[in-house]
């Protein structure tokens, strides 16, 4: 059964990666992962946006991709060591802080794919997430960040879980059974996409065997990250559900035209 995630909504999709910082918001200094860069996604027209999150020091989830501040501000400091009303200062001036409870009330009718960065968010993403399932995906690298998440929501009171992305070792497992033949529904229980990368170094992840195996057992198959518009029609050309990207405005003309 599909999940109420994918219900109504254009396809393929287009996630709009840590929301859309226009020529415009370059120009003022709007980063990613910012109430700023969520609003020129909502305003493009966007079903779903796709983020990353981590705990402060006070323990809010806060909508933040890497370890550090390092990358965008040149602080080493991590992000729990700081914080929410001194993250929120450094924001200001760059589009605006998001927690997570934020962005769900802010934007009511967008689909948001939550990358859970740190195990200490799981817990306090119960609650947040609990009402809003029916459009929330929830994804990690680390396959046990994904399920401590699902399991919060469901004991915070959930009617039904969020969906899922299966993290690099589900997403590895299905690759090596689809390439052998052998089945991959094992793997594939619970997990309502794949999120890939079109390539991992020298290794050829997204393959027309690992599409065809998610694609049996009723899985998405999401691209990330791609900017390139002739890649993105190529790749739905080939089967690919999803289109992860920096240029969700191009996409949308694209992949919508």
């Amino acid at each position: 059964m599909t999940h109420p995630y994918f219900e109504k909504a254009a396809h393929p999709r287009v996630f709009a990666h840590r929301g859309l910082i226009t020529a415009a918001g370059a120009d003022s200094g709007v980063w990613e992962n910012s109430a700023a860069a969520f609003a020129a996604a909502h305003a493009a027209g966007v079903d779903y946006i796709e983020t990353d999150c981590r705990t402060t020091r006070d323990g809010d989830v806060v909508l933040f991709h890497d370890a550090t501040l390092s990358r965008l501000n040149g602080d080493d400091r991590r992000i729990e060591q700081v914080s929410t009303r001194e993250l929120a200062a450094i924001f200001a001036d760059h589009g605006g802080l998001l927690s997570v409870a934020d962005a769900i009330d802010a934007f009511p009718r967008t689909r948001f794919n939550i990358d859970v960065k740190s195990a200490d968010a799981a817990a306090p993403l119960g609650p947040i997430l609990a009402d809003h399932t029916h459009r929330v995906l929830v994804t990690s690298f680390t396959d046990a960040h994904r399920r401590a998440t699902v399991a919060a929501t469901l004991r915070a009171g959930a009617g039904i879980p969020p969906a899922t992305s299966g993290g690099s070792r589900t997403i590895a497992a299905v690759r090596a059974l689809s390439s052998a033949r052998l089945p991959a529904g094992r793997a594939l229980r619970g997990i309502d996409a794949l999120q890939v990368p079109a390539r991992h170094g020298r290794v050829r992840v997204l393959t027309p065997a690992l599409v065809r195996a998610a694609h049996r057992h009723g899985t998405e198959v999401h691209v990330w990250t791609v900017n390139d518009v002739d890649e993105m029609r190529r790749l739905v050309a080939s089967g690919v559900d999803g289109i992860v990207t920096d240029r969700a405005d191009a996409a949308l003309d694209a992949l919508r035209d």
